[in-house]
Parts: structure tokens; C-alpha cells; sequence
């Protein structure tokens, strides 16, 4: 009998298994009904464009859904999961994701939700094991309820901007379960308790707290510290922790520690040796504190004795502290390291040779950049390491090109292909010669190379080269540009996600000839750069092309003809630069309708004439205008006060978004020389000098209150100096010398505080200079040649040149311009009549011989007569 109801028992789990199979095979209708819900207020787009949600139609099977993960088994929705690299999703979350009650992973990561809050609905879902939120653009404060996920061992919420506003993460313990935490770029400021709360997670093994405005940690937070604590991973960095908040509570929670990243706080003094305890640290990173080299740790008896004893030591980061002294040769027994980064401290005069390196067989990542450190190595070393980056600027490795690097150099066969080096940096590094014949063949795979500013020497090989970034600006290179500096994948690229050519600089160097016209194939192109060569030529046609442009400096070359109208189709352009060449023409309108993004402008040094366009004034972001030393004539537009930056205080960070240097410079002369502006973003400026523009200054100028340069020199301006001028309250250099303006100066002029350069030379000004501390501090040379002008520089006695009152002064009005007027018809007259006496007497004794021969007689008789009176008188005597 007990086996029959055995039997049966068996029977009837059979069929319930084979109907719970069966019923695996298709989701649950419930919770079909909660994806398409959820579906309606979202929206998921691949990067190609097309609806990453198309496959969620309520006839088909939901657990073949995209980012839809079911249980193989009961069929029930486990996992969401969006963070697919080529989707974007954006919206809000709908609650219908509270009928998903088997739901363990939630995954939102790299998506956009708008700024909308982290729903509290959240803390509902009791089997979620993984919530990650990173990088999808929540707002808002983090919902307590979160410590409701009893279950939970992962929470990612890191990088979602510093809006959030949390108090105390007293919720966070109540996750008992917790293995990974990341609340990067959060604002925790007033989470006092945060160390408290994360010693008391048993199983915790990676923490992230990167930029979260940490407090400090209170001596009772210590004394309370669990330090059996299982973390492996933990990031503090950019917290701005002193030593003595962090140092006490690291060691005691640091036995089990792998990584540790401490860079970007206010960590002090000696590196404690503590370090070298964790025996278990792989990686650790300490840049840009402020941490020293103990006396004794300066001799060699550092920190670093107790790390080369950790049998897996990999990274040691102490960049950017203020570390000095030398570099002992004992760090070469760490002969597990893989990344060495020492660069920004000051080992000055300190030479490293080949026993630094003799034991770094596995070392991949190189960093002594602004170090000033000296690299003496033998130039048929042969280093023990493959390196992939190499960061040597500032350091001193010339005169000489180092030859070790060609060992570190991919190696291409008909075979196959092995790639070393990816990031070369020997910027600034002393270098005075020739660029090895092995250089150009070698670097394949290279993605970096920086060389600028040395002085190597050579040409530019004619065959393609595909690199990512290139950067030989300021050295010696010459020779003709050829067409394969501009291969798809060859330029220079920064910051860029792909290998699509973003920004191209070969400026200051010594290349010649027409530039290729063929930018046609990089629409990804955002700066370019060929300044201060000597390119000549009429501009490619293929600029317009370039329609992510936002950078074009060619100044300083010697490109002629006019500019192309092409050129208006790079309407990204902030910054264009063409000072210094040979262009003419008119200055074309389409500047102001089609480039409005505008922020520099310099036409400086060439030929351009013809009257300015009134549609400039529509560039109302402009902060430099540069139209010095062409010839162009007319008069100014009234309509300059359009230019909104120079109007009104507003935000001027405008700057490209491209780490380039010479965005952010600007090239202005001053009396006669060419100074640099490195901040962009801080200067305001208009130059119109050397040009023949006439008329007088428009009233509409003063308005342009954050003015800081303002050059009208070398014209032909006449009226009065604007009465309000001194309501542009910024002006720091105002240059109105050589024109013809009259009448006083403003006496508005004494309220401009700034104003560090003055020159009214050579005009027609007259009447007393306003008193004022500022003006009174002037070089008599800046109101020199203004026959009305009185005051301290010019003559302390204004009697002698002040008019009676109705009278016009001295220098300008009707008396003055009655005498010049004299006296430009008196010696117009006296020449013509030399003119006409002279040629009338001579035509006379030339054609007419009786004439001739009686003034010949006339001369001979006055000779004699002559004669005769200086003998009697002599005889007198």
C-alpha cells in the first residue's frame, strides 16, 4: 500500500514538473504587462537611431526581450539590464516595475533619465541584489528607503552629478549584505557617520567614495571601527581629507587591502610607513597631495624598503607632491611593477640611469614627466620592459634623440603584427637633433606622440602614417606639407572616443609651400592649427568640410587672395586666427550671419580694405576683435554694441572645449610689440589701429562697460574723444594717438581705475588734463604732440595755452586752421613762382641769341667792375 501511494506521489511531481517546464517557456502574463507599462515611459534608442525597444510587442515571448532576463526555469523576469554601450535610454521609471517580484538586478547605468529623482518606490523591490544607477543622470537626494533592500550586495549610484543632497547614510547599514559600494561624485558632506557605517559591513569589498566632500573623521568614529573589515578595494580620492582624518582609520581597516587610491586630498608630511604593512597592497595611488620625503627617507631609508617587500606591488602613483632629494636605485627591486608615476615633484638634478630600471620586467607604464629629472642611459641600453606609455616631458634626455626608444617600438612582419608602445611624451626634453631614420617606420600602434618644443630637426615622410595624435609643433621641421599628414586616421586627437582625426597642430615650425587640399574627409575635425610657418597659397577649398570646427589659427604664414566663402560652413568656429598673411579682399559679411559662435577674431597683418561690415555686429559673443594693420577705411558701426560679452557682465567661459594651449591665447601689439593674453576667457578687446578708417568714435561704444583694450591708433578720426568714455569701466589699455581728434579730454577718463596704458599722442586735443591720480601717473610721451594740451606732463602753466573764454584754444579751431591754410598757399605760391622765374629766364637765354650775348657782356662787365672796386679798395688799404 505505502509503495502504490509512493508510486503516485512520484507520478503527480512528474506532471507538475512537466507543466512547470511547459509553463517556463512562455513569461508570465502579469509581468508582460509590467515591461509594456514600463516601456511607455521610456525611451531607448541604439546610437545608429533606430528604437532599441522594438522587440517589445506584446506577441512576442517578453523574455526574449532586449535587456528582459528570465529564469530558466519558472520563467519569471529576474533581470533588467540597460547598459548596453550602444544604448541610450530616457524617461522616467514607471512603478509597474513593482509586478516584478522576482526581479534581483536592476541595471540603469550610462543612460539619461532627465534629471527625474531615484524613485522611492525602489526600496520595494525586497530581491533586488544589484541596483546600479551610475551615470544616468538622476537628481536629487537618495532615498532612505534603499536601506530596505535586505538582500542587496551591490549599489552603484556613483556619477550622477553633486546635486544630491544626503544627510546620514545610517540606512546604508542596515545592508548587511553589501560586497560593493560606489557613491562617487556625491555629496556627502554631512554624513558624519559615514566611517561608522561602512566599518560595520562584514562582507564589504570595494568601496567607491571618489569626490564626495567628505567630512572628516571624528576620534569616536575610531574608537568604534571594526577593524576585521574585508574591503579590498577603496577609493577616497578628491575629498580634500587631511593626514590626520584618514591616516587612523586607514590602518585599522586596511589589513585585506589590494587597491587603495588616497590622490587629490590634503595629506602631509612624510609618507608614513605604515604603508608598507599592507601585505597584501597591489596598487596605491597617493597624487597630488602634499606629502615630502622624510630626512631619513632622503637617504634611501624611505617607505620604499617596506614596499619592495610586497611580493605583488604593481602601481605605485605618487605624482604631483613635493617630493625631492634623489630617486634611490632600490626602487628597482620592485620587480613586479607594472606603472611607475613620479611626475610634478622636484627631483632637480637628479640623474636616473639604467640600475633604476634593471629589475622592471613587467613595467608597462612609465610617468617622470615635470620632474626635472636627468635620463643618462647608454645609447645601445636595452631596457628589461615593453612599455605601452612613455611620459618624459620636461625631463632632460638630449641633446640626443634616445635611440632605447626604438626598442619600445611595435614590430611589424609579414607574420604578424606586435604592438609595444601606444602613448610617447617627449615634450620639451632638451632635444637638439635630427629625427632618427628608424622613427617614421617604426611606431606602429602608436595612438599619442607629443615631440613639441625641441629643437628636432627634418621632413615629414610622403608616405601615410595612421596615428591618433601628433604633435610636432615648435621644433625645426621643414619642407612641403605633403598629403599624407592628412590620412584618415593621422593628425592629433584629444580626449577623442574614437579614431576619427579631431585636432591637427603643426604650428611653429618651418614648413613651406601650398597645404594639401584635403580636409575633406575628417567632418570630426575641431581644431586646426598650422600658425607660425610658412605656408603659402590661397586657402584650401576643402575647409568647408570641416563643419565641427570650432579652432583655425593660420597666422603668421603667407597665404594670399581672399578668403574663401567655403569657409562659412564651419559655423562651429570660435576661434579664428589669420593675422599675419598676405589675405585681401573685403571683409566678407557672412562672417557675422554665419559664424555667430565667434568668440576670437583676428585679421590682423593683412591687406584688406574696404569699409567693416555692420554684420559683425551680430557676433555677440565676441570677446576679440582684431582688424589692426590692413587698410580698411569708412567708419565704425554704431551697432558694435551688439557685442553682448563686452556689454554686459556674463559668463565668459566660453572657451573651446579642447585641451589645446593656444586656445585659450591671444595675440595683441602694444606699442609696436606683440604680447600674448594666455587667458582668452579674461580679456575683451578691440583693435582697429593702422588702418584709415575715419569720422568720429560712435556714441554707442561707451556701452561696451567690460572693455578691457580698446586701440584706435594710426587713423584718421576727427570729433571729440566720447564724453562718456569712462563708463567703460574695465578699460585697462586705451590707444587713440595719431588721429585728429580735438577738443579736451573727457574728464570721465578719471573714474577708470584699470587703466594701466594711456596714449592721446600726436592728435589735436588742447585744454587742461583732468586731474587724477591715475592719469596724473602717465609718461608725458602718452599726451606728447597736442600743441593745446596743458597740465603737469605737458606745461604746469595752463594760462599760456588756455583760450579767454569764447575763444577757440590754441591748437585747434578758426585761428589755427587760418595759419596752416596761410601757409600752405604761401609756399605753394613761392614754389610756383621759383618755378615759373626760373624756367622763364632760362628759356629766354637759350633760344634767343641776343639775348644770350648781352647777358654774357652784362656778366663780363660786372666781372671787371668787380675787379677794378677790390683793387682800389685794397690799394686804399
Amino acid at each position: 500500500m505505502r509503495s502504490h501511494k509512493l508510486v503516485l506521489f512520484f507520478a503527480i511531481s512528474c506532471l507538475l514538473l512537466q507543466e512547470k517546464c511547459t509553463d517556463a517557456s512562455q513569461c508570465n502574463e502579469s509581468e508582460r504587462r509590467a515591461l509594456l507599462e514600463f516601456k511607455h515611459s521610456l525611451q531607448a534608442l541604439y546610437f545608429e537611431g533606430y528604437d532599441a525597444l522594438s522587440s517589445w510587442i506584446s506577441e512576442e515571448e517578453c523574455c526574449l526581450w532586449d535587456g528582459v532576463y528570465c529564469n530558466s526555469f519558472t520563467g519569471y523576469v529576474e533581470m533588467l539590464d540597460f547598459s548596453y554601450q550602444s544604448l541610450v535610454v530616457a524617461g522616467t521609471v514607471s512603478p509597474s516595475l513593482l509586478k516584478l517580484h522576482h526581479l534581483t538586478s536592476l541595471n540603469f547605468s550610462s543612460n539619461d533619465f532627465n534629471g527625474s529623482l531615484i524613485p522611492e518606490f525602489f526600496g520595494s523591490l525586497k530581491k533586488l541584489k544589484l541596483l546600479d544607477l551610475s551615470n544616468a543622470n538622476f537628481r536629487g537626494p537618495i532615498p532612505s528607503q534603499l536601506g530596505n533592500l535586505s538582500m542587496l550586495e551591490t549599489l552603484r549610484l556613483g556619477g550622477n552629478g553633486r546635486v544630491f543632497n544626503v544627510g546620514k547614510l545610517e540606512w546604508v547599514s542596515h545592508l548587511s549584505r553589501l560586497k560593493e559600494v560606489d557613491l562617487s561624485f556625491t555629496n556627502l558632506s554631512n554624513a558624519n557617520d559615514w566611517s561608522q557605517v561602512i566599518s560595520h559591513l562584514p562582507l564589504l569589498q570595494k568601496l567607491n567614495l571618489r569626490d564626495c566632500d567628505l567630512p572628516s573623521i571624528s576620534s569616536s568614529s575610531l574608537s568604534i571601527a571594526n577593524s576585521s573589515t574585508s574591503l579590498t578595494y577603496l577609493d577616497l580620492s578628491d575629498n580634500n581629507l587631511p593626514s590626520s582624518a584618514i591616516y587612523p582609520w586607514l590602518f585599522n581597516v586596511s589589513s585585506n587591502l589590494v587597491s587603495l587610491n588616497l590622490s587629490s586630498n590634503r595629506l602631509k608630511g612624510p609618507i608614513p610607513e605604515a604603508f608598507g604593512n599592507m601585505m597584501a597592497i597591489q596598487e596605491l595611488y597617493l597624487s597630488d597631495n602634499l606629502l615630502i620625503l622624510a630626512e631619513n627617507q632622503v637617504r634611501g631609508d624611505s617607505v620604499l624598503n617596506e614596499i619592495e617587500k610586497l611580493p605583488d606591488f604593481m602601481v605605485l602613483d605618487l605624482g604631483y607632491n613635493l617630493l625631492n632629494g634623489s630617486i634611490s636605485k632600490s626602487i628597482g627591486q620592485l620587480s613586479n611593477l607594472q606603472v611607475l608615476r613620479l611626475a610634478g615633484n622636484s627631483f632637480d638634478g637628479d640623474v636616473i640611469s639604467e640600475a633604476h630600471f634593471s629589475n622592471f620586467t613587467y613595467l608597462q607604464k612609465l610617468d617622470l614627466s615635470y620632474t626635472s629629472l636627468t635620463l643618462k642611459l647608454n645609447s645601445r641600453w636595452t631596457p628589461p620592459f615593453q612599455l605601452t606609455q612613455i611620459m618624459l616631458c620636461s625631463c632632460k634626455l638630449g641633446p640626443h634623440f634616445p635611440d632605447w626608444i626604438r626598442t619600445q617600438m611595435g614590430i611589424l612582419t609579414p607574420d604578424h603584427y606586435i604592438s609595444y608602445v601606444e602613448y610617447l611624451d617627449i615634450s620639451a626634453s632638451g632635444i637638439s637633433d635630427s629625427l632618427p631614420y628608424w622613427f617614421w617606420g617604426s611606431f606602429h600602434g602608436l595612438k599619442y606622440i607629443n615631440m613639441s618644443f625641441n629643437q628636432i630637426s627634418g621632413t615629414f615622410p610622403n608616405n601615410s602614417i595612421h596615428i591618433s595624435h601628433l604633435d610636432p609643433s615648435s621644433n625645426n621641421f621643414s619642407g612641403p606639407l605633403t598629403r599624407f599628414s592628412l590620412d584618415y586616421n593621422m593628425g592629433t586627437i584629444n580626449l577623442s572616443k574614437n579614431n576619427f582625426l579631431t585636432l591637427f597642430d603643426l604650428s611653429n615650425n618651418l614648413f613651406s609651400g601650398v597645404v594639401p587640399d584635403c580636409f575633406g574627409s575628417f567632418p570630426f575635425l575641431t581644431a586646426l592649427n598650422l600658425g607660425d610657418n610658412s605656408f603659402s597659397g590661397s586657402l584650401p577649398s576643402s575647409l568647408r568640410s570641416l563643419i565641427s570646427l570650432e579652432m583655425l589659427s593660420l597666422r603668421g604664414n603667407k597665404f594670399s587672395g581672399v578668403l574663401p566663402s567655403s569657409l562659412q560652413n564651419c559655423a562651429k568656429l570660435k576661434f579664428l586666427a589669420l593675422s599675419d598673411n598676405e589675405l585681401s579682399g573685403e571683409i566678407p559679411m557672412w562672417i557675422g550671419q554665419k559664424l555667430s559662435s565667434l568668440v576670437f577674431l583676428s585679421l590682423q597683418g593683412n591687406q584688406f580694405r574696404g569699409r567693416i561690415p555692420h554684420q559683425l555686429c551680430g557676433l555677440k559673443y565676441l570677446q576679440i576683435l582684431d582688424l589692426s594693420v590692413n587698410k580698411i577705411s569708412g567708419t565704425i558701426p554704431p551697432c558694435l554694441n551688439n557685442f553682448t560679452s563686452m556689454a554686459k557682465k556674463v559668463s565668459l567661459d566660453r572657451r573651446i572645449d579642447v585641451e589645446v594651449r593656444y586656445v585659450d591665447e591671444a595675440l595683441l601689439t602694444w606699442k609696436g610689440t606683440k604680447q600674448s593674453y594666455p587667458q582668452l576667457g579674461l580679456l575683451l578687446a578691440i583693435d582697429l589701429s593702422c588702418n584709415n578708417l575715419t569720422g568720429e568714435i560712435p556714441e554707442e561704444l561707451s556701452s561696451l562697460q567690460e572693455l578691457v583694450v580698446l586701440n584706435l591708433s594710426r587713423n584718421h578720426f576727427n570729433g571729440k574723444i566720447l564724453q562718456k568714455i569712462g563708463h567703460i569701466r574695465q578699460l585697462e589699455v586705451l590707444d587713440l594717438s595719431r588721429n585728429k581728434f580735438s577738443g579736451n579730454i573727457p574728464t570721465s577718463l578719471s573714474k577708470l581705475t584699470f587703466l594701466s596704458n594711456l596714449n592721446f599722442s600726436y592728435n589735436d586735443l588742447s585744454g587742461k588734463i583732468p586731474t587724477s591720480t591715475q592719469l596724473q601717473s602717465f609718461d608725458p610721451s602718452s599726451f606728447s604732440h597736442n600743441r593745446g594740451l596743458c597740465g603737469p606732463h605737458i606745461s604746469p602753466n595752463c594760462s599760456m595755452v588756455e583760450p579767454p573764454p569764447g575763444k577757440a584754444a590754441v591748437g585747434i579751431g578758426g585761428e589755427e586752421d587760418s595759419d596752416d591754410q596761410f601757409m600752405k598757399w604761401f609756399y605753394t605760391g613761392m614754389g610756383l613762382g621759383f618755378v615759373v622765374g626760373f624756367w622763364g629766364f632760362c628759356g629766354v637765354v637759350f633760344f634767343k641769341r641776343s639775348r644770350r650775348h648781352s647777358y654774357y657782356r652784362y656778366l663780363d662787365s660786372a666781372k671787371d667792375w668787380v675787379y677794378v672796386s677790390f683793387v682800389l679798395l685794397k690799394t686804399r688799404l
